[in-house]
């Protein structure tokens, strides 16, 4: 189980690399050739015994700039995914913002009260979205509709949207496992950040 456990935490990682890969690849890759063939018409003006062989560069960066249309779609298709797959890393990793200081001057077995009760509410919150969203999926698979700039590709509107149901899935996943490490008394809260403790901490560092 803990084999499986952290195969998954390292697909989990692995993925999101993927995806801030991928998003900066594709985006690096477009704005440079949409910069690239005013440079060639430049030099082809400015060389004019050799023209011709920039012209053509030029000709053909502009060309492959233009095919890119769906640049833009599969940047934000991209950056859906990272955002909802995401959602359970930063649970995992404690990595979402919590304001919390009024509950931390509270007694520990009051801690754990608030801490039990915030978790079934976020797994309230996941299970919903994932029911939601989950009909809203199965509406835009029976609708068989293209993505837009990428339905030429094959992809569908519910090839990108899938993540949502699955995001939220995975969501409720790490707060269930949240809710029986706190049930049993090996953590108090959601284990968020602490904003404030992470800016004194950063500001000790700066200092020394």
């Amino acid at each position: 189980m803990n084999a499986l456990r952290r195969a998954w935490d390292h697909f989990e990682e692995g993925f999101i690399a993927f995806l801030l890969a991928a998003m900066t690849l594709v985006t690096f890759v477009y704005v440079i050739l949409n910069n690239l063939y005013t440079l060639f018409y430049s030099l082809g003006d400015r060389f004019s015994s050799v023209e011709n062989v920039f012209f053509v560069l030029g000709d053909f960066t502009i060309g492959l700039a233009q095919s890119m249309t769906w640049s833009t779609a599969l940047t934000k298709a991209l950056f859906a995914w990272l955002i909802f797959f995401g959602l359970a890393y930063g649970v995992r990793t404690a990595g979402h913002i919590g304001v919390d200081a009024l509950v931390k001057l509270a007694p520990r077995h009051i801690q754990r009260h608030i801490g039990i009760l915030a978790c079934v509410f976020c797994l309230g919150y996941a299970g919903l979205f994932v029911f939601a969203s989950y009909n809203w999926i199965a509406a835009l698979f029976n609708a068989h509709i293209g993505a837009e700039d990428l339905g030429h590709f094959g992809v569908k509107q519910w090839h990108i949207g899938m993540i949502v149901p699955i995001g939220f899935a995975l969501v409720f996943i790490r707060f269930t496992e949240i809710l029986v490490r706190i049930l049993r008394n090996e953590q108090t809260g959601l284990g968020l950040v602490d904003e404030a403790a992470e800016a004194v901490k950063l500001g000790a560092e700066e200092s020394k």
